[in-house]
């Protein structure tokens, strides 16, 4: 049943990370943090023994069957895939909707566990599912935040602060991440952070060395730091 489940992760795939749109637009309607010259982010049965047998009973019932927990994150693997053939569709408004969708019904399990007894809340409810249960929702939660990224990129007005938090729950996850690291360094560029991006930019580097698009956007933020250092000498002199 398991192994199913993982069939469906194989229908899409993360969006590619891409040219962004209108990423090399100088014109971001973000304030840069440069200073400017001259001025100033499940119930089971069975005999109970004499009084401690309701409590057995509750704990029981609070763990739901395995077949319930596959069937709601199989949603949220389709509900993800949904998301993927309209982005491929370039329909990226509904794209978001259907990776968000997928994330609540990831959050809906979590939050169903915590409503159960004490011990429940203590084990923690990630305990309930297999070693495969727990990769697939693991990579399902990486996959929608990335492409919910990859949507927002693709926006008129794009943002970036959503963009960033999208990035940085990803490489919570998986520290080595190319696709969130090489847009999170985009996004803290067009927020003006020229020092987090330039870091961000340099570890998205050592991961593909050739990319052209992380090569421009390294060049153009140290073009920007440079230009601050000097707006900082003549605001001193």
């Amino acid at each position: 049943m398991h192994s199913a489940l993982f069939q469906l992760v194989q229908r899409s795939q993360a969006p590619e990370h891409g040219p962004v749109r209108g990423a090399m637009d100088e014109r971001s309607p973000y304030k840069r943090s440069c200073p400017q010259a001259g001025g100033g982010g499940g119930s089971s049965g069975g005999g109970a023994a004499v009084g401690g047998g309701r409590a057995h009973l509750r704990g029981a019932a609070a763990v739901e069957p395995q077949p319930d927990l596959e069937a709601k994150i199989r949603q949220a693997v389709e509900f993800k895939a949904e998301g993927g053939r309209c982005y491929k569709q370039k329909k990226f408004r509904e794209a978001i909707g259907k990776y968000h969708r997928a994330l609540l019904q990831l959050k809906g399990l979590e939050a169903e566990a915590e409503e159960g007894s004490s011990p429940l809340r203590r084990a923690g409810w990630q305990q309930r599912l297999s070693e495969e249960q727990r990769a697939l929702v693991e990579g399902t939660e990486i996959e929608c935040y990335n492409s919910l990224t990859a949507c927002l990129l693709q926006s008129e007005l794009v943002n970036y602060e959503r963009v960033r938090d999208y990035c940085l729950k990803v490489l919570a996850k998986e520290k080595r991440n190319f696709k969130a690291m090489y847009r999170a360094g985009i996004a803290f560029y067009h927020l003006g952070d020229y020092d987090n991006a330039l870091l961000y930019l340099k570890e998205a580097k050592s991961l593909e060395p050739a990319d052209t698009n992380v090569l421009r956007y390294i060049q153009l933020t140290e073009i920007k730091i440079s230009r601050c250092s000097q707006r900082e000498k003549e605001m001193i002199a």
